[in-house]
């Protein structure tokens, strides 16, 4: 039944989260530049402007290229509806039968499989403030980055009205900012010549522009520039964590702390690890035999660069994680590997909050059922992710992710939950991989250098099969949790403690404290960031020397 009831919540989440408000308010507007822009008041507390755009469109000849500034406005502006998503790839989900298909239906299209009506011309930003908030207000802001692999997603999918309305109620107003960015081949094409061209990580590059859009226009809604915190879930978490390692560890000013929810600095290579997935649509789109492929590219219809993009793996295919399209270094906006950028020191030293919910890999493993035997497991493990590994490392990778079905993931549920004999194992090694082991290894090499808070959500371990899955630390957040509190508090004074949530210490490689969220009478407790050491510990050597 708490499947139905989870999957349930999920699915009606984009209705609770956007649904009409009943009250006629007097519609609110905002100067920029010689613009007037006209928003909803979304509450009687609160005001939202949608979809005004932060860079120009890139469409026609500045499709792959980076972001541009918009001129100065001018005119009138409807700000009443969020703008199109970026580009999405198509969603195509495993085959299953059973319970794990109720879980594929009920969690897994809930929380991924909705695709927004997207278009080239989607790099626009939202905004949602106190009522009373003016342009002398100054008050501190949060930028929302969405999740979706990299390759789907959309701010619609979220709604910040509650978030303010909690912060309204604590005394500790914000402004909250949700942007957009370019996805999957759009966003994150790679390859040598997407190197020469130097348009890498447009995706990335498309959050560094909204976030200049912040710098030079939240003072009109009433927010201090000066008090930005980025947050984000997954793919956007990925993205806070590297907005921290772009251009060195400078921030440029732009923003002053960080939250992230399952996402830290990935083990990702170079550019050229993504040549394979360019060749292919060079090829399927016609530009095989262009004297510039990229350029050729550029004038490709829409439609049909839009189904060569979706002709390659999506996030549950059946490499899964070792996804398409993905942050690479780009000898730009990343100078090296973020792993690399993190043993160098090039991090910028801002407070930051980051965390994972406990089963990070289920959900991506159910693609994977027909791995049922050892040799099976580790011909996927060199195919996908560790092409160069010797024999001696992947018996190492045996070892430390063994078949015993009591130590995989979901974790702590011994016999149960193994729908083959190889699932748990999967689950186990891909959210420790792109989740757990980057994390950690982010926190102990920024132990002393900075202020960080961990935490670790373990609640609705009773969903089948999929235990505290990816994303399901959402419903802490927009639902008004215990995170609510300490977002807020966080982005208000950069520290998550406060007098309506329990206390919450410090990370340090000597006391590596998290805040643990449990099911149960008691919510939460302090646990130490000791779990499988031995494994983690052999993931990130790995991942270091074998990067996707």
């Amino acid at each position: 039944m708490l499947l139905f009831n989870v999957g349930a919540l999920l699915a009606a989440a984009p209705a609770l989260l956007l649904g009409a408000h009943a009250a006629v308010l007097a519609a609110p507007s905002v100067v920029l530049d010689s613009g007037t822009f006209t928003g909803t008041a979304s509450s009687s507390q609160t005001q939202s402007f949608f979809g005004i755009p932060f860079a120009q469109p890139p469409i026609g000849d500045r499709r792959f290229r980076l972001p541009a500034p918009v001129s100065a406005y001018n005119g009138t502006h409807s700000a009443t509806a969020m703008g199109p998503a970026c580009p999405q790839q198509a969603v195509v989900l495993p085959v299953l039968t059973g319970l794990p298909q109720l879980a594929i239906d009920h969690i897994v299209n809930s929380a991924f499989g909705i695709i927004w009506p997207s278009s080239e011309d989607c790099l626009t930003v939202n905004v949602i403030k106190p009522s009373t908030a003016s342009a002398t207000s100054k008050l501190p802001v949060v930028v929302w980055m969405f999740g979706g692999g990299f390759e789907l997603g959309s701010p619609a999918m979220y709604d910040g009205v509650p978030i303010v309305k909690r912060s309204i109620a604590m005394n500790k107003p914000v402004i909250y900012v949700s942007i957009n960015y370019r996805l999957s081949a759009f966003g994150f094409l790679a390859s040598k010549e997407v190197r020469k061209a130097g348009v890498g990580n447009l995706g990335l590059q498309d959050q560094r522009e909204a976030l200049r859009w912040v710098q030079k226009y939240i003072g009109a809604f009433g927010g201090d520039p000066t008090k930005v915190t980025i947050w984000g879930e997954s793919a956007g978490a990925i993205s806070v964590s590297l907005q921290m390692l772009a251009n060195g560890g400078n921030t440029e000013g732009l923003f002053r702390a960080g939250f992230m929810q399952s996402g830290s600095p990935i083990p990702v290579g170079p550019l050229e690890n993504g040549q394979k997935y360019y060749d292919a649509i060079v090829q399927q789109t016609g530009c095989a035999g262009a004297a510039d492929s990229l350029e050729c590219l550029r004038t490709v219809p829409y439609a049909k660069l839009k189904a060569a993009q979706d002709a390659s793996p999506f996030i549950f295919a059946y490499q899964s994680l070792a996804g398409a399209w993905l942050p690479r270094e780009d000898g730009v906006f990343l100078t090296d590997n973020p792993q690399r950028l993190v043993q160098q020191g090039k991090v910028a030293t801002v407070p930051f909050v980051t965390g994972d919910v406990d089963d990070e890999g289920t959900l991506f493993s159910l693609s994977t059922l027909n791995i049922t035997t050892d040799a099976q497991f580790l011909t996927w493990v060199k195919t996908y992710w560790l092409p160069q590994a010797t024999t001696a490392q992947l018996a190492g990778l045996a070892k430390a992710y063994t078949r015993d079905i009591t130590q995989g993931s979901p974790f702590g549920t011994g016999i149960l939950d193994a729908l083959t004999p190889q699932f748990k194992r999967i689950a186990a090694f891909q959210g420790d991989g792109v989740f757990q082991a980057p994390r950690r290894f982010f926190q102990q090499s920024r132990s002393g250098k900075q202020k960080q808070w961990a935490f670790l959500s373990k609640r609705l371990k009773l969903v089948p099969f999929l235990g505290s899955f990816h994303v399901s630390d959402i419903l802490n957040i927009y639902f008004g949790g215990e995170m609510t509190d300490y977002l807020i508090n966080f982005v208000t004074t950069l520290d998550p403690n406060g007098r309506t949530v329990p206390s919450w210490p410090g990370y340090t490689t000597a006391n590596p404290n998290m805040m643990t969220f449990l099911d149960g009478l008691f919510p939460t407790t302090i646990t130490q960031d000791t779990y499988r050491k031995d494994s983690i510990a052999f993931l990130t050597d790995a991942t270091l020397q074998f990067p996707i």
